[in-house]
């Protein structure tokens, strides 16, 4: 199994809409991929900002790159990203689950 990690930073007044549009959006788009597992969204905020990771688990790299494309370790964003997201990170990071 593979862990997908993606982060992510909107304005702290954005938090609730970008919480919002993940769970409609993203969740199930991740979802409907056959070999996805299943996911972990995490939040935190301080008095500026609100803080996401998005753990992802995958069965192989085979299906993340069916996912996310050759270019897997590229973060996959959204056009509706633009309107919450403060910056893009460009990349995400892979991790082998070797125990649960």
């Amino acid at each position: 199994m593979i862990a997908r990690i993606w982060k992510g930073k909107t304005k702290i007044e954005h938090l609730e809409e970008y919480t919002d549009f993940m769970k409609v959006r993203a969740i199930p788009d991740y979802s409907k991929v056959d070999g996805f597992i299943k996911l972990i969204f995490l939040k935190r905020t301080d008095h500026n900002f609100a803080y996401f990771d998005l753990i992802t688990f995958w069965k192989n790299m085979d299906v993340i790159k069916g996912f996310a494309g050759n270019d897997f370790e590229k973060a996959k964003y959204y056009p509706e990203d633009k309107n919450y997201l403060i910056d893009f990170p460009e990349n995400v990071i892979h991790y082998e689950v070797f125990a649960e």
